[in-house]
């Protein structure tokens, strides 16, 4: 079943490379969607793919080897869209 997750990810999260570490994530689960810095310093993840990758990406935003230091990750889910590719920006 595919399913389409998006996280905002609160803490020092920026300048730490952890949009870096989501992508490889992502796409070693096979998983698409980008991790997007906002403008207030947390990062937006969106993942779309097989149910259990997207949430085995998930619990990985928050977990021993994330860089910096999460202090919070809000989940919502949405629609999958078909996104085919993993974007950092």
């Amino acid at each position: 079943m595919s399913r389409r997750a998006v996280a905002v990810v609160s803490g020092h999260v920026q300048g730490v490379g952890y949009r870096w570490f989501v992508r490889g994530r992502a796409e070693r689960a096979g998983v698409s969607g980008s991790a997007t810095n906002l403008p207030d310093g947390r990062v937006e993840v969106v993942l779309e793919g097989d149910d259990d990758a997207v949430a085995r990406v998930l619990g990985a935003l928050d977990g021993p080897d994330a860089p910096g230091t999460v202090t919070r990750v809000d989940v919502r889910d949405e629609q999958p869209r078909g996104v085919r590719t993993f974007t950092t920006e």
